[in-house]
């Protein structure tokens, strides 16, 4: 067993660092996102119409089916709903 260190499950569990990257800001958006569903006291029918996409997509969204979502995507849904996506890249540590 290793006592290997990881800043990142997804370092941990993806084979290579550009996947663990793309999973954590995949991750990172259907955070946010959902966040806004339950802040906004929203249904999933509602998130459904906000983010212009079916109300079983805001299921998969909610229920964290990450793989079933890419980047571009999730950007899309967060700028339907009005919301503001940043990215910030740094050299890695």
């Amino acid at each position: 067993m290793s006592n290997e260190r990881f800043s990142s499950i997804w370092d941990a569990i993806e084979d290579t660092p550009e996947e663990a990257e793309n999973m954590k800001l995949r991750a990172a958006l259907m955070r946010a996102l959902k966040d806004h569903v339950v802040n906004a006291s929203l249904s999933q029918s509602q998130a459904a119409k906000l983010f212009s996409v079916t109300q079983p997509r805001v299921s998969d969204l909610m229920r964290g089916k990450i793989s079933l979502f890419a980047i571009d995507a999730l950007v899309n849904m967060a700028a339907a709903a009005g919301m503001h996506v940043e990215m910030r890249v740094l050299k890695a540590a």
